[in-house]
């Protein structure tokens, strides 16, 4: 029996010298297991991988049987839409401040033996498909684990927005933007913006608007069955752009549509310790817990 393939993925910035991917790859040698290393970034300088053999990823993830990241919940998210599409799961190990997503932190390494019998549970993780509909085309598509935001450019400046769900008016906005999150990132942005905390394999949507100035709107949970549209009101030629996950903005037009609905496609995150939801939240993010190193 072929040995199982895990393809190692570390940030460069986070793993200076690769001193923590060196040391997990032997953890993952001496339990039996083959490895490559990829670049999760593509345009990496000359030597940040050090003396590592960096492969192809999209080439790579086609017989794979983990992806194993090292940085932070960043990483993770630029990585989870070609995990879900190849069905791969990822396991993280955080190199970052809070690392939400992330199984292990670095000082956690000795728990990848727990791996050598193949044996652990997988937590299924909701996805969005987001998509732009200009002139009856769809010019814009995008799977995302966090969220969708649509806010202002680069000059600030009040933006007006028509909500719907299943064609039913739900909400109007004005203000800097709306963000449609996961129960992934509803500790992420929408946090942030005063938007309610999910428990994560929880499935559904949150509606959380960006310094609105209709106080008696805070935020929605809504079911996953659901279609929102966003439409764009009354904002001229004032910038407004689409970021799914944090990738590079896509400027939209006074009559694009935009459609976010639940995904057919999960990130699949592998569990190795007892840690719940709830202990990783108050550790980090309650008064006394979390303490970000310098």
């Amino acid at each position: 029996m072929n040995p199982k393939k895990i393809i190692l993925c570390p940030n460069p910035n986070r793993d200076r010298g690769m001193v923590t991917t060196k040391a997990a790859q032997k953890i993952l040698h001496d339990a039996g297991f083959r490895t490559v290393v990829c670049s999760p970034f593509r345009d990496q300088k000359d030597g940040a991988f050090a003396d590592f053999d960096v492969r192809p990823l999209q080439q790579e993830m086609r017989a794979a049987d983990l992806l194993l990241t090292f940085g932070g919940d960043g990483t993770i998210l630029h990585l989870a839409k070609l995990a879900a599409l190849h069905k791969i799961p990822v396991l993280g190990i955080n190199m970052g401040g809070l690392g939400f997503i992330a199984e292990l932190e670095a000082g956690e390494l000795d728990v990848l033996k727990k791996l050598k019998n193949w044996d652990f549970e997988l937590e299924q993780r909701m996805m969005l498909d987001v998509s732009v509909i200009r002139e009856g085309k769809q010019v814009y598509t995008n799977l995302g684990l966090n969220d969708a935001v649509i806010r202002e450019g680069p000059i600030s400046h009040v933006i007006h927005l028509k909500i719907s769900s299943d064609g039913r008016h739900l909400a109007d906005i004005a203000g800097d933007g709306v963000i449609i999150s996961t129960p992934t990132g509803s500790t992420a942005y929408s946090l942030s913006a005063g938007g309610p905390v999910v428990e994560p394999v929880a499935q559904t949507m949150v509606v959380c608007p960006i310094c609105t100035h209709n106080m008696r709107f805070s935020s929605y949970v809504l079911s996953p069955e659901h279609t929102l549209t966003i439409e764009l009101e009354r904002n001229g030629h004032k910038p407004v752009y689409l970021f799914v996950d944090e990738s590079r903005g896509f400027s939209l037009k006074a009559d694009d549509r935009i459609l976010v609905r639940k995904s057919k496609y999960t990130t699949k995150l592998v569990r190795l310790t007892e840690k719940s939801f709830c202990e990783i939240f108050a550790q980090k993010m309650l008064p006394g817990g979390f303490h970000d190193e310098k």
